[in-house]
């Protein structure tokens, strides 16, 4: 099941780095497409009795619906650190640490919040399963997303290399 989600998550992230605009609807457009591959790989990998079914998938969209807005809130975080990264000062560079760190801490408590939601409704070890796929995607996004932005004065010091 890894190989596939990694598959999958890879496919999708190589199009959304692509197309990762600092526009309103291009940012939709990714989490649309998204949201609706991610779905369906839940569908595929969780195990929802019949009887739980309708109120499993209300309460997965009003999560991902949460989890969306914050991806938006992530992504503006990135765009506002390439937009500054030739001319970071050390403000720029606390203010948007700040910001990062406080969006991983709204995951956090989103996470804490729907898990107990999630466990009432499924049980918790089905829950433990979703939020073990959630942390699985999220980590590849992150680790993607990681890799196509550079860190601070790197390119400041590739400059220097290539003029030597």
């Amino acid at each position: 099941m890894k190989k596939v989600l990694i598959v999958m998550a890879c496919a999708f992230f190589s199009f959304s780095s692509v197309q990762a605009q600092s526009n309103k609807e291009d940012v939709d457009l990714i989490q649309a497409a998204f949201g609706k591959d991610k779905k369906d790989l839940v569908s595929q990998y969780m195990t929802v009795s019949a009887k739980d079914s309708a109120a499993f998938w209300k309460l997965y969209d009003e999560y991902e619906t949460r989890r969306k807005a914050l991806g938006k809130e992530r992504i503006k975080i990135i765009e506002n650190y390439a937009n500054h990264y030739d001319d970071l000062t050390e403000a720029k560079a606390a203010e948007l640490s700040r910001a990062a760190l406080a969006n991983d801490g709204k995951y956090v408590k989103l996470h804490s919040e729907y898990f107990e939601k999630f466990a009432k409704t499924i049980g918790g070890k089905s829950a433990a399963k979703l939020f073990q796929l959630e942390t699985y995607l999220q980590t590849i996004v992150k680790a993607h997303v990681m890799d196509q932005i550079p860190f601070i004065g790197e390119l400041d010091k590739s400059k220097v290399e290539g003029a030597q």
